[in-house]
């Protein structure tokens, strides 16, 4: 039987529909106006087709811990993590959670005026009114009690985190949360892996946010380790 992750249940707005779609790896939970699970569905399969099919022919793709570059010809999706890699110098899988998330919730846009697609923490959202993303860490002083505040106008947008310290996702360093805001959802999900590998202590938390502000395409950073929290960029807090 299907359970949903444990942080999707906190959520509160009751003005949109919540519902989930499950494909291999892919997990998402997704909010619109109306239940698009088919039509979400079969966005998820058509992409993760073209991915996979990409990955039989060129299998280092899927392994490299570095940018990989690609063919003109390759699969939109695949040059696009490809692209997102490149410019933080991370393999291109660092960024397919928030590519797959962004690719279903544009299509879903045809449909619903609102979206929010959450792929393993990676978000792509379109709202018509202010959302609060909650920050999840696993620990105090900040787990569940600040969220990101996002408004319409910044919207679409993609809202990525990336953890050494929760979850199981592929990271090199310890923080406890990096936290993305960038239009591309590909792009700020390969970030938040990029300058989380490289928080591994306190110390390195000015050189990564420094790191963050040369990346283009990047709106702002949140990084958290212990009881620090650094911010840069467009970044709203608000007590939940």
């Amino acid at each position: 039987m299907y359970e949903p992750r444990f942080y999707r249940l906190w959520s509160a707005d009751k003005d949109l529909v919540s519902f989930n779609v499950v494909v291999k790896e892919t997990d998402l939970y997704i909010r619109a106006k109306r239940d698009l699970t088919e039509k979400a569905h079969k966005v998820v399969v058509q992409q993760r087709g073209l991915l996979e099919d990409y990955i039989r022919h060129h299998p280092g793709f899927a392994t490299a811990m570095e940018p990989f570059p690609v063919e003109n010809e390759a699969p939109d999706i695949v040059r696009e993590m490809s692209e997102a890699a490149e410019k933080v110098g991370v393999g291109p899988m660092a960024a397919v959670a928030g590519a797959i998330a962004e690719r279903v919730g544009r299509e879903l846009l045809k449909f619903s005026p609102e979206v929010l697609v959450e792929n393993g923490g990676d978000i792509f959202l379109k709202t018509l009114k202010k959302r609060r993303v909650g920050i999840y860490t696993g620990k105090p002083p900040f787990d569940g009690r600040v969220a990101l505040e996002i408004r319409a106008s910044e919207t679409p947008l993609g809202v990525c985190t990336s953890s050494g310290t929760v979850g199981h996702s592929l990271s090199l360093g310890s923080a406890d949360a990096v936290i993305v805001l960038a239009p591309s959802t590909a792009l700020a999900d390969a970030a938040a892996t990029a300058i989380g590998n490289s928080v591994r202590e306190e110390a390195d938390i000015e050189r990564s946010l420094a790191f963050a502000q040369e990346v283009e395409g990047l709106r702002g950073v949140t990084i958290i380790r212990n009881d620090r929290m650094a911010l840069w960029g467009k970044i709203r807090l608000v007590r939940t």
